[in-house]
């Protein structure tokens, strides 16, 4: 059976040129448990992020050189994006609510409501610990069906359609005796016992849309 990989516990990536905010939030968050990483700017903090790393992006809307709302969009062209929840003072509420439209998961105005920002963030984190999770699963089943051959994998395609294996047999030109053989092997190596539980494999592993 593969390895499972693991997944790494998540940073957050605080990106603000105040460094009395910066202090006073890893300060906060890491007396609850949380890691951090702070940056000065959105120039700092790209030298060193590397894409998938989970966690957290707590972003100032104004700095010097590149905005918050810049390093957002720049992010969101990217594989696998950072969340964010954006830190705004009063007047720049509404480039907050431009950040929200453009995907950013919340906004936090300053002075910062502890509260409010550690409720935010536990959300935020969870939502993103689920979808890690849900990417990992998905790329643990699609590393099985790799391992198909192409036989294997045009056994699969028709036993999902609900063919059976006289079917299979006529469709590819083989036996259905010689269909039962690949059969077996495709569940085996997918780990199923039965339709059912390929069919929610297949799903699973995108290989069916959800929504057919």
């Amino acid at each position: 059976m593969l390895p499972e990989p693991s997944r790494p516990d998540p940073t957050v990536f605080i990106v603000d040129d105040d460094a009395a905010v910066r202090d006073s939030l890893a300060l906060l968050l890491g007396l609850k448990g949380y890691r951090t990483a702070s940056f000065a700017s959105a120039e700092a903090f790209l030298s060193v992020y590397r894409p998938g790393n989970p966690g957290c992006l707590l972003l100032d809307v104004r700095m010097p050189g590149m905005g918050g709302l810049e390093l957002q969009s720049l992010l969101a062209g990217r594989r696998d994006p950072l969340p964010v929840i954006v830190i705004t003072a009063h007047g720049d509420v509404p480039m907050a609510r431009a950040a929200l439209k453009a995907g950013a998961e919340d906004f936090i105005e300053k002075p910062i409501d502890d509260e409010a920002l550690l409720r935010s963030l536990g959300a935020v984190l969870e939502r993103e610990g689920q979808r890690q999770e849900a990417a990992l699963r998905a790329a643990r089943l699609g590393e099985r069906v790799r391992q198909l051959t192409e036989r294997e994998r045009q056994v699969m395609g028709l036993v999902a359609e609900g063919r059976h294996n006289r079917e299979i047999g006529e469709a590819l030109g083989i036996s259905p005796r010689t269909v039962e053989v690949y059969k077996a092997r495709m569940m085996d190596k997918l780990q199923v016992q039965n339709l059912s539980e390929l069919i929610r494999f297949l799903i699973a592993s995108g290989e069916i849309p959800r929504d057919l």
